[in-house]
């Protein structure tokens, strides 16, 4: 008697089922894309006047920044721009733009969360549900509600960890708020409520709203290197001298930008441009999402609503991009690379966190925080962080 053959229908119905949240990402990524395919320009500071298991895989290192063009007009950095081979020298990140100071976002935090919305207009600030919000000191900010909740608790803390992690500062401010209709805060905008996709009740967040920003583009050996699926070793402090000051500069920024996308698990900036090479060759040509410049060279890291909670549920997808990613930067500031040490050696990453979110947003009871699983998650990432840069110090050890 001989056997049915299995029908691969059910099978071929499970792995398209499977492969569904990553295509929805991929169509919301798409639609916000749409909206901010010509961004406009956005502020730096309060005013114009304040203004003042590491080794192996498919990887995209440092070298793809540093083979950009070099024919700026400032001169080379004087001395050795890294210290004890892993660490950007003292002297250049004095050099890195400020940002945003710590009394500058408390500052404007506590004016938005008592101001009253004056205006909301469409377009400018992502996805079509979003809106650009005049607030009632002057002031303005990006209102976004997420498709789901998860999307604004992923945004929040992630700013919040990035104050642990010491690098707040490349953030722009951001706090919780309540959408009430009927509420003091939203009474001049009430009919625009009545008529957008929001819910009462539901929770938003607002980002400071900054203009005279623009878009920051991949050099092009990047998206090269990684299209050839090369792999490199991580920078080397050798290949670093004779570098424009400004290059350096920046690239102190990216090494922050690059841990602190891979411990939030974002996927909504370079690695979801990694992992368009295989539709789209030109891609890394094109504007970086959700990373902007300021006039100054600092680097804005924006819109992180993809980081944390979001992230963490996509990890088989993205991690396979983000992992190398990691393992490509061996240069870090050592600012960072001790609080790593210190929330691998307490295993206290998601506590200082909760910690931290509690005492500063006073609506963080209504999205809650990470699961214990999640934590857990977190908790991982940062050990394997931390194992990371001492793998790069063992390396830097024997050159």
């Amino acid at each position: 008697m001989k056997r049915a053959r299995p029908n691969p229908l059910p099978a071929l119905g499970l792995l398209l089922l499977g492969a569904l949240p990553g295509l929805w990402t991929l169509l919301l990524r798409r639609e916000a894309a749409a909206e901010t395919e010509t961004p406009e320009p956005r502020d730096w500071g309060h005013s114009p006047e304040a203004r003042s298991e590491p080794g192996g895989g498919r990887q995209k290192t440092f070298r793809a920044l540093l083979a950009a063009d070099r024919e700026e007009l400032d001169e080379p950095a004087a001395g050795s721009p890294v210290e004890r081979g892993i660490f950007w020298s003292r002297e250049l990140e004095e050099q890195v733009p400020r940002g945003f100071s710590a009394e500058e976002a408390a500052a404007w935090l506590s004016a938005a969360r008592t101001a009253r919305v004056s205006s909301l207009e469409r377009g400018g600030c992502g996805r079509s549900s979003n809106r650009l919000a005049r607030l009632s000191d002057g002031s303005r900010a990006c209102v976004r509600y997420g498709i789901n909740p998860e999307q604004i608790q992923g945004e929040a803390l992630s700013y919040h960890l990035a104050g642990v992690l010491g690098m707040q500062e490349r953030l722009p401010p951001m706090a919780l708020a309540l959408v009430e209709a009927r509420g003091r805060r939203w009474e001049p905008v009430r009919e625009e409520l009545r008529g957008s996709p929001w819910a009462e009740g539901a929770v938003v967040s607002l980002t400071r709203w900054v203009d005279n920003l623009t878009t920051v583009v991949a050099p092009a050996p990047w998206g090269s290197e990684a299209s050839a699926g090369r792999r490199l070793q991580p920078l080397s402090a050798g290949e670093l001298g004779g570098l424009p000051r400004s290059q350096l500069v920046e690239l102190v920024q990216w090494s922050d930008l690059i841990l602190f996308d891979y411990l939030t698990a974002n996927f909504d900036r370079l690695v979801s441009n990694l992992f368009s090479l295989q539709w789209d060759p030109r891609v890394m040509r094109r504007a970086t999402s959700n990373l902007l410049r300021a006039p100054d060279g600092g680097l804005v890291f924006m819109d992180n609503e993809a980081g944390l909670v979001h992230g963490y549920r996509l990890l088989s997808m993205w991690d396979p991009y983000n992992e190398p990613l990691l393992r490509s930067v061996c240069v870090f500031r050592e600012g960072t690379a001790r609080r790593v040490a210190e929330l691998h050696r307490r295993r206290s990453a998601a506590a200082e966190l909760r910690r931290r979110y509690r005492a500063r947003e006073p609506l963080w009871a209504r999205l809650g925080f990470l699961s214990e699983r999640q934590a857990e998650l977190l908790q991982a990432r940062v050990d394997f962080v931390h194992r990371h840069i001492a793998h790069c110090r063992a390396q830097a050890a024997v050159l």
